[in-house]
């Protein structure tokens, strides 16, 4: 029976994510706290941004500087991944006079220093920006969990030597839940046509998987160093098409850079808890404006 085998949640946009047990459905249906803090160029409104390369978002599509911070967080109670506090770890930047360091921000209090302190690491002003309802997920249209199965994080290991485990791939997909006991590729199940979406349950809360993720430069780089793997894309776009399922034929399947689902959650599941162990049923393809 599948079931979720990991949910992890990302307190701040692009960097390091944190495991935790069960998390509340907020409102627009991202997992509450997740993405809750991101970094921007300063005086960007995070609403108008992009998230691309281009956006005024600080993230690893257009710094790849931001993989060298490492994050460790102290989280709000219950099912909330919002964090209260946030140590960050820098390497040092020879090449700007910047040293090695760490420190602690208590949240939102501190964010001013926290935003002065990567700031200096990167070499330009940036603010840290607070969405604590629904957060400030790259898909505005589809901002509920991420999914993939574990054993898609093995196969796809499986297709790189530079990548050590299925954790560090976890790492540079950085998906919300990661479903186990299932087949590589089960996530695929998860999305039809346009306009249509896949019904399917965690537990007793209702989602709609809707399209696979359109894959970035963000997963070819180390998550820690930032080190790009040559010719990944490449591999990556073979590599999926040798495996390709034979029953995926969805119109959305338009090409094959795109790995995990994203999703909706219908208003009803607002509020809801999902939680590691949690059973997952696929249900009906429905229009996507009947969710």
């Amino acid at each position: 029976m599948v079931r979720i085998g990991e949910l992890v949640a990302y307190p701040l946009k692009s960097v390091d994510g944190v495991s935790i047990d069960r998390a509340e459905l907020g409102p627009k249906g991202a997992l509450r706290g997740d993405r809750s803090y991101a970094l921007v160029e300063a005086g960007v409104d995070p609403h108008e941004a992009s998230v691309g390369g281009d956006g005024g978002y600080v993230n690893g599509k257009r710094e790849p500087a931001v993989h060298g911070l490492n994050a460790s967080y102290e989280l709000a109670d219950g099912p909330d991944a919002t964090p209260t506090a946030v140590t960050l770890d820098r390497p040092a930047r020879p090449e700007t006079g910047v040293a090695a360091a760490e420190r602690r921000f208590a949240l939102p209090d501190d964010g001013e220093a926290l935003a002065a302190w990567v700031g200096e690491y990167l070499g330009y002003p940036v603010d840290l920006v607070r969405e604590p309802d629904g957060g400030l997920p790259d898909d505005r249209a589809a901002p509920g969990p991420t999914v993939v199965s574990r054993a898609t994080l093995e196969t796809v290991t499986g297709w790189f030597e530079e990548v050590a485990d299925p954790t560090e791939m976890r790492r540079r997909l950085r998906p919300n839940v990661v479903l186990a006991d299932c087949p590589a590729f089960f996530e695929d199940r998860l999305f039809a046509d346009r306009g249509e979406g896949v019904r399917f349950t965690a537990g007793e809360t209702e989602l709609l998987g809707v399209n696979p993720c359109q894959r970035c430069v963000v997963p070819s780089r180390d998550p820690d160093t930032g080190t790009e793997i040559d010719g990944f894309r490449g591999r990556f776009v073979r590599k999926r098409r040798e495996t390709r399922p034979a029953w995926l034929d969805g119109d959305r399947f338009d090409h094959a850079f795109r790995l995990m689902v994203n999703t909706v959650v219908p208003e009803t599941s607002w509020g809801d808890t999902v939680a590691v162990g949690d059973t997952i049923a696929v249900g009906d393809v429905v229009r996507v404006d009947e969710a």
